[in-house]
């Protein structure tokens, strides 16, 4: 089988080319991401490998049909940006890989929490600079705070295990409580309430209709003064403008991202040498306490081991059984 990649870096290709040792499966690689235009370049292939930020609409599923493509495989573990009901009626069968390494975005989580809180990366820059002096990198520490996760899937799950570690008082919100929490004698609350209640906040939800902008004007309003922000998960989920406002009136207190609503633009690619014209995250990143990394939480290398195998897996299973047995994976 013939599989195109969209929105391939150097990792990608090492990563898959290894594990595909197993496999023995034709694969090709473009590093443009995959839209109405860019899916002309598919020449042969029986199924597509797609990230985060590529655009697997109705009308990019119609040429996908037109092209031979019966398989749409995800190596990550949100799929908003594939239209489902399109891919159903067209027969593709879509896969993701939901549990690659929930370990590895909770720890960047935790990263991003402790550098905003210890200011660790000014810190760092101070020094080379032979700046000693500890004046504007006051902390608090974390121990007996109140830490709510929204969302409490396999990251959530682990995040809110290892915040709790550090001696913190976790709330959780979910519709879906997760057994294994409560087994363990974490607390599920509305949302309001952990709004109200969390000196810091962590996102760890899929972004969906319900989710979209669940950080908004009305949540940020309810938060506590000077509340630390933190969101892994999707850039979706925050209503920029209104966490801009937030920060300039100093509900919000630090703000870390490792994801952008209109990131699609941005992330993952080197625009050292040209002129951002976004002026949204230009502004957030004039923000002392604004941290904001590129979509990197899952950039580890046994994440990507676990992706490359799983997704490869995964077109292997539904190539031969026309479905998916690995509990590490799953069929959207």
């Amino acid at each position: 089988m013939k599989i195109s990649f969209f929105s391939t870096q150097p990792y990608d290709i090492k990563f898959f080319k290894e594990c595909n040792e197993k496999f023995k499966f034709e694969l090709e690689f473009f590093e443009s991401n995959l839209d109405e235009h860019t899916v002309n370049i598919i020449e042969d292939s029986e199924a597509i490998c797609v990230f985060v930020n590529d655009v697997v609409n109705d009308k990019v599923i119609n040429k996908l049909v037109k092209k031979g493509i019966k398989y749409i495989a995800l190596r990550n573990a949100g799929f908003n940006n594939v239209d489902l009901e399109s891919a159903k009626r067209n027969g593709l069968k879509v896969c993701r890989v939901p549990a690659y390494s929930p370990e590895a975005v909770a720890e960047h989580t935790l990263a991003m929490l402790l550098t905003l809180n210890r200011k660790t990366h000014k810190a760092y820059n101070r020094v080379r600079e032979q700046n000693f002096s500890l004046n504007g990198l006051l902390g608090t520490t974390i121990h007996g705070k109140t830490v709510g996760v929204i969302g409490t899937g396999n990251i959530g799950k682990v995040f809110a295990k290892t915040i709790k570690s550090l001696g913190t008082h976790v709330l959780l919100y979910d519709p879906f409580p997760n057994d294994e929490l409560i087994s363990e004698g974490f607390n599920y609350v509305s949302l309001e309430e952990l709004l109200k209640q969390s000196n810091i906040i962590s996102l760890h939800c899929p972004l969906t209709p319900e989710t979209h902008h669940i950080i908004n004007k009305d949540t940020i309003s309810v938060m506590k003064q000077g509340v630390y922000l933190i969101n892994t998960s999707r850039g979706g989920l925050i209503d920029t403008r209104a966490i801009i406002e937030g920060l300039k009136s100093k509900r919000i207190g630090a703000l870390g991202i490792d994801v952008y609503e209109q990131e699609d633009k941005l992330f993952f690619r080197d625009l050292s040498e040209t002129i951002i014209e976004d002026e949204t995250i230009q502004l957030l990143l004039s923000f002392p306490n604004v941290l904001v990394t590129a979509h990197q939480a899952f950039f580890t290398e046994e994440a990507l081991s676990q992706i490359a195998l799983v997704t490869l897996d995964n077109l292997k299973q539904l190539k031969e059984f026309n479905s998916i047995e690995n509990k590490s994976a799953e069929l959207v």
